[in-house]
């Protein structure tokens, strides 16, 4: 694999592995002391050992910090262009709030979830904010032109081209 290429694998993995890794280590929030069939439930929860879940997690967590280690090394030392992380930090934080705001609205309460409806009118909003930031981030950073910039010949103070 090229380079380039393992910097795009390392930043599809950490995007992947946080919400996963924040889920299975958050644990699921049922009310303590009370039978499962008793439960209230906004979303059933995936039919999961909680052993597993908790290996999934760990296992989330090291492919994150080994993918965030990677390319944090790649940065330092300028194989991996640090603008990126402008796409990337957003997609992390949508990714950490997803994985809790997964464990919140699966969480079993008795009578209303009020932690699932802050979720949804708060939570949903705000991740889609992030990954609209990335994805327009990262759209204008593989740009032709090489991304970041105002255009090509730009420079800022300049009169040219703006009928001056």
């Amino acid at each position: 694999m090229r380079i380039q290429g393992m910097h795009q694998l390392a930043a599809g993995v950490l995007t992947v592995a946080v919400p996963v890794a924040t889920w299975g280590l958050i644990g699921r929030q049922d009310e303590q002391g009370v039978p499962p069939s008793q439960l209230d439930r906004a979303v059933q929860p995936p039919d999961i050992p909680a052993g597993v879940e908790t290996a999934l997690g760990i296992g989330g967590l090291v492919l994150a910090v080994a993918s965030a280690a990677l390319l944090v090394r790649a940065t330092r030392r300028g194989s991996f262009d640090g603008r990126w992380w402008q796409v990337l930090a957003p997609l992390v934080a949508a990714g950490l709030l997803a994985g809790a705001g997964w464990r919140v609205v699966t969480a079993g309460v008795i009578g209303a979830n009020i932690g699932a409806g802050l979720i949804l009118v708060v939570g949903t909003p705000l991740v889609a904010g992030l990954v609209l930031w990335a994805i327009g981030r990262g759209v204008w950073l593989a740009r032709p032109s090489g991304g970041g910039g105002l255009g090509s010949g730009f420079t800022p103070g300049s009169t040219a081209g703006s009928g001056a």
